[in-house]
């Protein structure tokens, strides 16, 4: 699933696949102390691709769309969201978001949250969308800072139709990031190495 609108049917479900998740803890009365703002990967820090090289975006305040067919903000406080994202001049391309919370207990929640989301996230299209077919792979945890784990989804509709995303979500200390990768292909055009290399680089850039 590329997070480029397509003209796939990925754009359509979108919506329709956006499902209501576990509702977290505000953040307390009282401000948290002001953390610096998040660092973001670079575009040399993205699985290299065969014949094209990576273009990063600017980073931007907000949710990014992108990630909108498998995680969302809903039942999730009002936190800071930033993302950034990137292109090739190919049918391939990323985002990375980071979350500011205000505390490491939030963090871990919300992580894990996102994970859920992830993790729930195939079987939540095919439930939505019958002319699609969903599979999702878990690649395993990652040792770095606070935690990390990868895992890969791939779709195909009845028309033929075939999009292939990695995603990850890892923490350090009250800060998440999520990073999905996506192009057409399916499990096999997955760089997974390359992009828990990927992951690691994101959670360690954090503060």
């Amino acid at each position: 699933m590329s997070m480029r609108v397509r003209t796939s049917a990925l754009t359509a479900l979108t919506v329709s696949a956006l499902a209501a998740g576990t509702v977290l803890t505000a953040p307390a009365a009282g401000a948290a102390p002001k953390a610096p703002a998040p660092k973001f990967l670079s575009a040399s820090q993205l699985p290299p691709h065969p014949t094209s090289s990576w273009t990063a975006g600017p980073v931007t305040g907000g949710f990014p769309e992108e990630l909108g067919l498998c995680v969302s903000t809903e039942g999730v406080p009002a936190y800071d969201y930033r993302h950034r994202e990137f292109r090739t001049d190919l049918d391939t391309s990323a985002v990375q978001l980071t979350v500011v919370t205000g505390t490491a207990a939030q963090a871990k929640a919300l992580a894990k949250h996102y994970d859920d989301l992830i993790r729930t996230c195939a079987d939540r299209i095919e439930e939505s969308s019958p002319d699609v077919e969903a599979e999702g792979r878990d690649y395993g945890k990652l040792p770095v800072e606070e935690g990390a784990r990868v895992r890969g989804l791939h779709t195909e509709t009845s028309w033929g139709a075939t999009d292939i995303a990695l995603l990850s979500v890892g923490r350090d200390g009250r800060t998440v990031t999520v990073v999905e990768w996506g192009q057409m292909g399916d499990f096999g055009n997955a760089p997974v190495a390359a992009f828990k290399k990927t992951t690691s680089t994101a959670v360690d850039k954090l503060y």
